[in-house]
């Protein structure tokens, strides 16, 4: 009876089989017809992304890696007047002869020396007390460094504070705590949010800060987590 089972349903499937590929062969012959009266614009279509491809890398090769060589060297030699004092010509973006950090930020966007041209300049704005050219330009800079980012974020903050954004400036210290595994980078940057903190008579956000110190970083602290907290019960 088993084989009897079996047996009936063997041309069932094997009806179901061949129509299986008879659906496939018209499928087959449909794309065939397609392809062959396509044939043009899709040789078209395949032809621009070859070039679109080749012409990709042709950029990376001869207009990209040129123009962060030239890019570097700009920025270093803004790092080179840095070093030497010369805050006006690091900063330069007055002539093309002098660049400095502003003209190597502008000349040669979307290379790794515009992004820390951008920084540099931000920081040096914000010694002339320009807080808002300041903030614009530390807003303009990106990496992949967290311990960079988290410093981005700690100076806009100065930068916001100065431009009477307490808040701003609050969450952007925040957002500097955080942004970096450094434990000593978050110990710094949650200090200051609990001093400003303090500063605003904010007590709570004050002390839940100062807490975290007393918690997580107490080796960085020399034990003034304590004073803080003490000096949020009187203040």
């Amino acid at each position: 009876m088993a084989n009897e089972s079996t047996n009936s349903k063997n041309p069932l499937e094997g009806k179901e089989t061949v129509e299986f590929f008879k659906d496939l062969d018209k499928e087959a012959l449909q794309t065939e017809r397609f392809v062959e009266r396509n044939a043009k614009t899709l040789a078209t279509i395949f032809g621009v992304l070859v070039l679109g491809v080749l012409g990709y890398f042709a950029y990376q090769q001869f207009v990209i890696a040129p123009k962060n060589d030239e890019a570097t060297k700009s920025y270093l030699s803004a790092i080179n007047q840095l070093a030497t004092g010369n805050n006006v010509d690091a900063l330069g973006g007055k002539s093309a002869a002098n660049p400095g950090f502003l003209g190597t930020y502008k000349n040669f966007p979307g290379t790794d020396a515009a992004e820390l041209s951008a920084y540099n300049a931000g920081l040096l704005r914000f010694k002339e007390g320009k807080f808002q050219e300041a903030y614009n330009l530390l807003d303009e800079f990106s990496s992949d460094n967290d311990i960079l980012m988290a410093l981005k974020y700690g100076a806009m903050a100065d930068a916001a504070a100065n431009l009477n954004k307490p808040q701003e400036a609050m969450d952007l210290l925040k957002k500097a705590s955080s942004a970096s595994e450094d434990p000593y980078t978050s110990y710094y940057f949650t200090k200051k949010a609990g001093l400003l903190s303090l500063g605003l008579k904010n007590k709570e956000e004050a002390k839940k800060h100062f807490l975290l110190i007393e918690e997580k970083y107490q080796e960085y602290d020399n034990g003034m987590s304590d004073a803080y907290i003490e000096m949020v019960k009187n203040y």
